[in-house]
This record gives structure tokens, C-alpha cells and sequence, in this order.
């Protein structure tokens, strides 16, 4: 079934309607409460503006972190709206609260093409309820702040596997359209599985097997390459029977690794070589060791060189590359290489006309961080989690009612 878009509400006319705008704001915060990588916020503007352009009313939903459902200062929007208000060049109002009185009030002072940004909805526990009647009243509740002509634009693909009150509930009652950032990540994830140009790679990393299993499940059988990196790493080395020091290990999930081996040996492709280290930190000693020779009392934190010259073999002749978890500890220089060079090597899959996507998640933070070209890959996710659940088959319930 075809999803309507912001362009047909646009061409519908929004002039002094209200539009609630389920956002993807959660960015990462440091200690003082500046925001790190405005990455998501940026992405968000675009849906945004055309709307305060076309006179719309806006009210912004969106979240940050995970507040326990109530009101907790640390994880205010306040910095996020401010952010947004500047990447807008107008102003943006934020509610001091979620639905209550300030938002309603300040929702009935619109006047078009104002924005409006509630607090973090996360602060109210009826969000994310597993109670289908509680999340109802919620959205009820959303919908008041735009009236009964109003329209609901999901733009927050981090959160469309998610079924909550402003990702799917408000939907059910109001006309729902996909934001432009939504319906450009669908159409990528469709091409990832709809016939994908092969060779097709698929580049894993993160801390956990079980993070990936689904995904490895889905896809192995699938793709002609699929290169294992990052912490989880070491569960597939010691299923090999290697020893891995100190690293990262989940060992209810050996098992499961040999059964992956063993199924998809021809694809799956592990670190010959391991950057280890003496100790978590960045300052810490470190050696490059063959996988077969991690020393006692040491831990892995990225992949060595020989293993960054294989992968980068295989990726730099894909034709479809997709990206999800880093190689290392990018955060500390001294284990960024791996994640660097792997990241390079899609980046020349890229201008060879290869169709590469960055995963979102670690990923993307790992392309800034790095210094790397956003021109470097043909899309960069904003909802890392989401696009695993897509390409397990699994079904986005923010998705799949904007279909119903």
C-alpha cells in the first residue's frame, strides 16, 4: 500500500493547521549538558521547515535518553531546542511539559509557521506503556494540541520499530504522512533487500553477538560477504577455540557462534590480526598480535592492519555495502584504525558507483568523529536499531501504520 508524504500534505495545504512531528532528537549529551553531535537534530530540520514554510502550526514530539516516565532535568529538551532554533533561524518554543498545561497553553497561542517543542515525552510513563488503552489516552491527549483538522508527520525513523503513543497511537487518529526523512530511509532499505547489485557486503560490529544475531541470521544466507568486527569479535574467535585474553566475550553465545561458522563459513569473515591492549583506557600499552596469539591478561580493542588490507579487499569491489557497528574503540585514537580504515574502504566502494549505507547508531557517530565525508557513503541512517529490525524482517510498527 502506497504511504502518503509530507509533499502530499503540502499539496493538500497546511496554512493554520496544527501538524504534530514525531522528531528523532535523541542526540548525545556530555557531562555539562552540551549536545556532542547534533547529527539527528540537523536531519530533522528539513520536514520541519518546509512545514513553517507552508504556515503550518508545528508541534515537535521527540525524546531524549531514557527518563523512567517522569520529569527528570538531565534529559530536558531544553538544549535540543535550542539547537533547533538556531539551525531553523526562528524561534522554538519549548513546553514545560509533555501535554499538560503549558503545552496546551502554549499550543493554543500559535500563530502559523510557529514551532512548538514539548518536553521530552519520554517524561510521561504512558509513552511507552505495553497497555494499548494507556497510550490511546495519550495520543488523545497529543491530538487536543492540534485540533480535530489536525495531521501527524512521523519524520523520527530512530523510533518507528517502536510502539508508542507518538510513534503509532497518534497515527490511528489523525491523517499520518511520512516525513521526508522517514519515506528516504525506507526507500534505502528497500534497496538493500529488493534485489540488492552484488557483490553485496555487509560489515558488522558493536560490543554484542546477541545485538546481531537476528541480523547475521537474515542476512548470511543472503549477501556474498559479511565481515564480523568490533567486541563481538572474540565470541566468534573463541568459538573458533582461540583464547581472547580479557576481551569482550559472551560465552552463553559460543555455541551459537559455531553454528554460524559452521553454516556460513564462505561468508562470514573474522580479524586475522588484533590490536590489543593492557588495559581499557587510552593511554594503555598496546601491541598488534595475530587473533591466534592474544595474550593472557590482554584485551582486543580494534582490528589490526592485516585484517583492515583483507576487509578492505572485499569492500572495495562490493557494489552494495551496508555498515552497522564499528571495528574497535574509535573513541581513543590509538584504536581507531580499524574503524578508520574500514570506513575508507566503503568510502572508495562509493566512488566506484557502489550503492554503501551507514547503519546508523556508533556508525554514523563514527564518521564525524573520524573526519570522514558525509559524500563518502550514498545514505547515512539516522535510526541504527530500525534498519537492523527491517533487514531481520522484522515488521516497524511506526511503518507499517502509515501503510494501514
Amino acid at each position: 500500500m502506497t504511504v502518503q508524504t509530507l509533499q502530499d500534505l503540502l499539496a493538500e495545504g497546511v496554512e493554520g493547521r496544527g501538524v504534530l512531528v514525531r522528531s528523532d532528537l535523541n542526540v548525545p549529551l556530555d557531562d555539562n549538558g552540551q549536545i556532542t553531535d547534533p547529527g539527528r537534530i540537523i536531519a530533522s530540520v528539513p520536514t520541519i521547515q518546509a512545514l513553517v514554510e507552508a504556515g503550518a502550526k508545528v508541534v515537535v514530539m521527540a525524546h531524549l535518553g531514557r527518563p523512567k516516565g517522569e520529569p527528570d532535568a538531565k534529559f530536558s529538551l531544553a538544549p535540543v531546542a535550542a539547537k533547533l532554533a538556531e539551525l531553523l533561524g526562528r524561534n522554538v518554543q519549548l513546553a514545560g511539559d509533555v501535554v499538560g498545561y503549558d503545552a496546551l497553553s502554549r499550543s493554543e497561542g500559535l500563530t502559523d509557521g510557529d514551532v512548538l517543542l514539548l518536553e521530552n515525552v519520554r517524561f510521561d510513563a504512558r509513552e511507552t506503556s505495553k497497555d494499548d488503552a494507556e497510550r490511546a489516552k495519550l495520543a488523545a491527549a497529543y491530538v487536543e494540541l492540534v485540533g480535530d483538522d489536525g495531521a501527524f508527520v512521523s519524520d523520527g525513523f530512530g523510533v518507528v520499530h517502536r510502539k508508542q503513543a507518538s510513534v503509532y497511537d497518534v497515527a490511528q487518529v489523525l491523517p499520518h504522512y511520512a516525513g521526508t526523512l522517514v519515506a528516504a530511509e525506507v526507500e534505502v532499505l528497500r534497496k538493500l533487500t529488493e534485489d540488492p547489485a552484488r557483490p553485496y557486503a555487509v560489515v558488522l560490529g558493536g560490543s554484542k553477538v546477541s545485538d546481531k544475531l537476528a541480523v547475521i541470521e537474515a542476512l548470511a544466507p543472503k549477501v556474498d560477504t559479511l565481515v564480523i568486527g568490533g567486541g563481538m569479535c572474540f565470541t566468534f574467535l573463541a568459538a573458533q577455540g582461540l583464547s581472547v585474553g580479557t576481551s569482550l566475550l559472551q560465552a552463553e553465545m559460543i555455541d551459537t557462534c559455531k553454528s554460524l561458522l559452521e553454516r556460513f563459513g564462505d561468508v562470514l569473515h573474522l580479524p586475522v590480526d588484533i590490536v590489543a591492549a593492557d588495559k581499557f583506557a587510552p593511554d594503555a600499552d598496546s601491541k598488534t598480535v595475530a587473533s591466534t596469539e592474544i595474550p593472557e591478561g590482554w584485551m582486543g580493542l580494534d582490528i589490526g592492519p592485516e585484517s583492515v588490507s583483507r576487509f578492505a579487499a572485499l569492500l572495495t569491489e562490493a557494489q552494495t555495502v551496508f555498515w552497522n557497528g564499528p571495528m574497535g574503540v574509535f573513541e581513543f585514537e590509538q584504536f581507531a584504525a580499524g574503524t578508520r580504515g574500514v570506513a575508507e574502504a566503503i568510502v572508495t566502494a562509493t566512488g566506484k558507483g557502489a550503492f554503501t549505507v551507514v547503519g546508523g547508531g556508533d556508525s554514523a557517530a563514527a564518521v564525524r568523529t573520524l573526519g570522514l565525508p558525509d559524500d563518502g557513503f550514498s545514505h547515512i541512517s539516522t535510526g541504527g536499531g530500525a534498519s537492523l529490525e527491517y533487514l531481520e524482517g522484522k515488521e516497524l510498527p511506526g511503518i507499517s501504520v502509515l501503510e494501514g
